[in-house]
């Protein structure tokens, strides 16, 4: 749902928001902030402590300067209210009274509901404090609360109106799991990719001695394919552990795990560089001494005869 910029049409982007005595300007902005992220942009202050406009406000909210430019500041809560056809009010505290209570998701689909039949909304927020007086809910309609921690069910109202309007556009979406972005669009894995995987795998596993005792392989092959079925890969996926396996499989006896890199593997040289590579591991592991170059004293054709 886009933003609407237009202060003389802020009814279009949904239900107004109400915060009765807010305390902090940084409070205000941060609600304005939370309101553009979910497409509302009409506020309401109902007597702020520390008075209108407000810079800190502004700084808080983030950018969302079009819900600051257009906010509304009333002297009583009745002022607010009075041009709204629909009121919930926020409270996490059990009130006396016949309203009806409801949780936000219930809440986001009643203002929805009422908006597409034109009707004003609004949500009403209480102080940072202590939230509502009794006689200012008996002004809303309906009463909404949040299923929080009965120890600890305090919210900031920064958070209040963010979890309300959320709801309020989730209520719109026509799936409401939809998210604006999703992750990469990947090609199943052919059954063809996957059994040559297998093959691969089970090769490089068998040159290893992992099947032991041998009469079990059957059974840890059965196993080992049932682990990598379930998954149900795709293409870049099963090209990810291929190169894997075949970095492992480059590993030699010779050459075990951490002794260099897969392309220091004598097995990867040419001929000429395994011949030169193998006469210099012969000559740093020979005994001290014993030097192949140097004849032997009195040894027959030597100058010692």
């Amino acid at each position: 749902m886009p933003i609407t910029k237009d202060p003389d049409n802020a009814s279009a982007a949904g239900p107004a928001i109400i915060l009765v005595e807010p305390q902090l300007g940084e409070n205000i902005g941060m609600v304005a902030r939370a309101m553009a992220n979910f497409g509302l942009a009409e506020l309401r202050l109902v007597n702020p402590r520390d008075g209108w406009p407000s810079e800190k406000a502004r700084a808080a909210a983030s950018r969302a300067d079009h819900v600051i430019d257009a906010v509304k500041v009333f002297d009583d809560l009745a002022s607010a209210l009075a041009d709204l056809n629909f009121v919930f009010a926020t409270t996490a505290r059990q009130r006396d009274g016949f309203k009806t209570v409801r949780g936000p998701v219930e809440a986001g689909r009643v203002l929805r509901a009422r908006h597409g039949m034109g009707q004003r909304t609004g949500i009403l927020f209480g102080r940072e404090r202590f939230g509502l007086y009794n006689d200012e809910v008996g002004l809303a309609d309906e009463i909404v609360t949040f299923p929080v921690d009965p120890d600890f069910s305090s919210l900031n109202i920064a958070q209040a109106a963010l979890l309300m309007s959320y709801e309020w556009m989730k209520s719109g979406l026509e799936d409401e799991t939809r998210t604006n972005f999703s992750g990469p669009d990947m090609k199943p894995a052919s059954k063809e990719e996957l059994h040559g995987l297998f093959a691969y795998l089970e090769g490089a596993l068998e040159a290893r001695g992992y099947f032991r005792p041998a009469p079990k392989k059957p059974k840890m092959v059965d196993n080992l394919r049932a682990v990598l079925t379930r998954a149900g890969f795709a293409e870049p996926e099963l090209k990810v552990l291929r190169g894997i396996i075949s970095s492992l499989d480059r590993f030699s006896p010779a050459m075990p795990r951490g002794d260099g890199s897969p392309g220091d593997d004598p097995r990867r040289l040419p001929a000429a560089a395994r011949a030169a590579k193998a006469e210099a591991d012969r000559r740093a592991h020979r005994p001290a001494g014993d030097d192949e170059d140097t004849p032997p004293l009195g040894g027959k054709g030597t100058d010692n005869d």
